[in-house]
Parts: structure tokens; C-alpha cells; sequence
């Protein structure tokens, strides 16, 4: 059965040095969602410009859910320069103000936070007070049973030890990888002694019920109470790291809602994780149409 899986924040372009793609991490996410075979919704702000008619054009194309990307007349769309290093790891220059600095809390989406299964949200789309606030409304209008995801997405200087922890309380799932880990633990003024300990720290702190940790090329850290899980990662030929978190994300949430175990759920979401890595942009068309071949080819 379907669920209805939520990418709450940022729409954006990212410009590359060859080329210029559509991303933002929850769009990201709810492309792999839908390509796993849930239901990816985009709640997101574009402006009405020919970028954001663009961008509304492409997440349609792409079989995405845009009835709840609302649009300004005032701001721009989001725009990032993208640079990358020589293994293909992305740096980032977000614009700023945008579109999605203005979410507007709307009778919609209350009714779609009201129905969703899960809603992934992140610290980058709250570096403005008025996005921050229709944020946390939508988290609380959200049902009890809703799954809440906190990516953690710690972007140049859009973030604070407080944005972190009021997200941290609200989520039932967070995921960072390794080196935003010690920074979070810094900002809360406890030790980082290693990976397992630090995931505890939080999961015990802010009762979550599952803390996943990636570590780029060497895979990943689940851990959920006492249980942890640990995958090496795939062996892959990187074209670009942009979105392959975000595809780790939509990986492991839609095993998460379908019940599998953690090794299940680790070994999927770095195999769609890695697939996106090998291949260029956030958002690629899998081979002869089906995931499967594609992380068939991964494997």
C-alpha cells in the first residue's frame, strides 16, 4: 500500500559547472520516495518566475506531487551554485532571500500534513523566521502516527544550537552524517567519544526512535536503542555527491514505513544512496525505466 511521504522545505536550481539541475533536499527526496513506489509529495515555494515555471514543469515531468508547491510573486526561486572537488564531494553557495524563505501556512497544507505517513523536513529551509514557524505548525498538525524525519542539513551559517534541538524534539527519525555528528555534540556541550555513543546520546535525549549516521563512501551507522547496524557502503565510480543523501534518506524511510529490519533498511538506502552518486545530478532517470536495473548494476 502506498503512503504518502512529505518533502517539506526548499525547491531550488543547482547550478553545476557543466550543467544546471533541480534539486533541494526535499524534492530530492521525494523523487527516490516516489521511485521506490510510495507517494512522493512536494510542500515546497517556488517563485513566479520562468525558473520556478520550470522547476513546477520538471517535478511534474518527473511524476512528482506538486499540487502543494505554492508560488510568490515577490521572490525569487531558489537558486545554488554548486562547486565541486576533484571526487566529486559538492560545495555550496545558497542564494538568498528566496521563495522558499516564505512558506505561508495555508487550510492546504494543514490537510496535507492532516493525511501524510511521513513528512522529511530539514534545518536549511528554517534559516527564516516565517519559514521556520509554517514549519513547526505543520509538524504539529501532523497526526500522532505521522513518522516525522529530521535531515539535518547544516548549509554555511543557516543553522543554531536552538533550531537543532526544537527539530530534534519533534522528529521520531534523525539523520546527519559523520561530520555534522561531532558539531551537533559541540553545540550541545557534550563529548563526542565516537559514532555509537553520540547517536545514543541524542536518541536518549530527544526519545527518538531511530538515528541514522552517514559516513559518505564507507557507508553507514543505524541505531535504535540497544540495536545498531553497520554497512560498509557500495564500491561505486562517483559522478557527483549532490542528492545522494537525500536518496539515502527516501531509501531508508521507505523501508522504515514498511517494517523492515534495520539491515534491511541500511542495505537499501545505501544502495539508492550510491546509485545516485554514480550518476550526474539529484534527480536521474533510472536505466531502461525500472530502479531496479539500476541498483541491480550497483550490486
Amino acid at each position: 500500500m502506498k503512503k504518502k511521504v512529505v518533502g517539506l522545505g526548499e525547491v531550488l536550481w543547482d547550478h553545476l559547472p557543466e550543467r544546471t539541475c533541480l534539486g533541494g533536499a526535499p524534492a530530492n527526496f521525494a523523487y527516490i520516495t516516489t521511485l521506490m513506489g510510495d507517494e512522493g509529495i512536494v510542500a515546497s515555494r517556488v517563485g513566479e518566475d520562468s525558473p520556478g515555471l520550470e522547476a513546477l514543469r520538471r517535478m511534474e515531468e518527473l511524476g512528482l506531487n506538486i499540487d502543494h508547491v505554492q508560488t510568490d510573486r515577490q521572490r525569487s526561486t531558489g537558486s545554488v551554485k554548486v562547486e565541486l572537488d576533484g571526487n566529486g564531494l559538492a560545495r555550496f553557495e545558497i542564494a538568498h532571500p528566496v521563495a522558499w524563505d516564505a512558506f505561508a501556512w495555508t487550510p492546504d497544507w494543514q490537510h496535507l500534513a492532516e493525511k501524510a505517513d511521513a513528512v522529511c523536513f530539514g534545518s536549511l529551509a528554517q534559516r527564516s523566521e516565517e519559514s521556520r514557524a509554517t514549519i513547526l505548525k505543520f509538524l504539529k498538525a501532523a497526526s500522532p502516527g505521522t513518522t516525522r524525519i529530521f535531515d539535518v542539513n547544516l548549509r554555511q551559517f543557516y543553522y543554531s544550537q536552538e533550531v537543532l534541538a526544537e527539530s530534534m524534539k519533534r522528529a521520531d527519525i534523525v539523520k546527519l552524517n559523520d561530520e555534522e555528528l561531532p558539531k551537533i555534540m559541540s553545540l550541545h556541550k557534550a563529548p563526542h567519544k565516537d559514532e555509537f555513543s553520540s547517536a545514543q546520546w541524542l536518541a536518549q535525549t530527544y526519545d527518538l526512535k531511530l538515528v541514522c549516521v552517514t559516513r559518505g563512501a564507507r557507508g553507514s551507522l543505524l541505531v535504535r536503542g540497544n540495536e545498531s547496524s553497520q554497512h560498509p557502503g557500495f564500491r561505486i565510480r562517483v559522478a557527483d555527491t549532490v542528492g545522494s543523501g537525500d536518496a539515502f534518506t527516501a531509501g531508508l524511510i521507505h523501508e522504515y514505513l514498511h517494517g523492515a529490519s534495520l539491515d534491511l533498511m541500511n542495505e537499501v538506502a545505501n544502495l539508492v544512496g550510491a546509485w545516485v552518486a554514480s550518476e550526474v545530478g539529484a534527480m536521474p532517470s533510472p536505466k531502461r525505466g525500472a530502479l531496479e536495473h539500476s541498483l541491480a548494476e550497483i550490486r
